[in-house]
């Protein structure tokens, strides 16, 4: 082989490479797109109170229903293998859209004949065990996508998402008017978690104890799982000090000589949990 015909084919295989290369890069940097669902939330969730709460037009949802089903159907359309290899925050992301998704469009199965997503179920049968979810290559349930494939899966480690996922009430964590991206995700779940907290009508100092959420009864294990650094309710709540309204470790609120903040990070501050309220949050009540 001569001189000439030898450069020839390293160059050959230089190209083939990069355009190989060219072709591989987009495919992997590309990101599920939640486009239409992120329309129909700019459109139809108005959040109150400086984002602490959010109120659903799920009337005018109704009207965009053939939009929400075709979202539903391009997220029935991922494959296992597809979504495993994603990165986790893509993965994540995901699975909070669905989960929101799929409530909205199991609230419109009945509204507006439907004061709670609770009318949704039976007196035999939860409405989040329910299966009728398409998703990932099975037939799921609310419950199977929030405890199954986000929380019971080990991948995530994430508390926040309670924060996130939205159970279609009053008394659950704003939905979010916009969707989520992997690309914002840490950026979403900490704008979410801190405008809950800082909601005084679920989350409170009174009377020398630290009123909050159920929530973090319900899934208290879930904020002892190191996130942060955080082994305890108190000491995930103590990093959002702030936002709960009881300032900083050198100020703010002061119960027997030191600041609040400092007895909820030892774990010295009481807990207990208010009242959730499980009405319907339709803009239209």
């Amino acid at each position: 082989m001569t001189v000439k015909s030898q450069i020839i084919k390293i160059l050959s295989r230089v190209w083939i490479g990069v355009f190989l290369l060219c072709v591989a890069i987009p495919s992997m940097a590309a990101e599920f797109s939640h486009k239409a669902w992120d329309k129909l939330l700019q459109q139809h969730v108005v959040m109150i109170q400086d984002g602490q709460a959010s109120q659903v037009d799920y009337a005018g949802m109704k009207d965009d229903r053939q939009i929400l089903k075709a979202y539903l159907a391009s997220l029935s359309g991922v494959t296992e293998s597809d979504f495993d290899a994603w990165p986790k925050d893509q993965q994540l992301a995901f699975l909070i859209n669905a989960y929101n998704a799929w409530t909205v469009e199991f609230v419109l199965t009945r509204y507006p004949d439907i004061d709670s997503i609770k009318d949704l179920g039976s007196f035999f049968g939860s409405p989040w065990k329910k299966e009728f979810i398409k998703l990932l290559g099975e037939t799921r349930s609310l419950d199977n996508i929030e405890h199954t494939l986000i929380r019971g899966s080990g991948r995530y480690n994430e508390p926040r998402i309670h924060f996130a996922v939205n159970c279609a009430s009053i008394g659950c964590p704003a939905l979010l008017n916009r969707a989520f991206t992997g690309a914002k995700l840490n950026q979403q779940l900490e704008l979410v978690t801190e405008k809950f907290l800082s909601d005084r009508s679920r989350n409170y100092f009174l009377n020398g104890e630290l009123h909050v959420s159920p929530i973090f009864d319900w899934y208290k294990t879930d904020f002892e799982q190191g996130w942060g650094g955080a082994n305890s309710v108190s000491a995930f709540l103590s990093q959002y000090a702030d936002a709960l309204g009881l300032g900083g470790s050198s100020g703010g609120i002061i119960l027997n000589g030191k600041p609040v903040a400092t007895h909820l990070k030892d774990g010295s501050l009481g807990i207990s949990y208010t009242d959730y309220d499980w009405e319907l949050n339709d803009i239209g009540e």
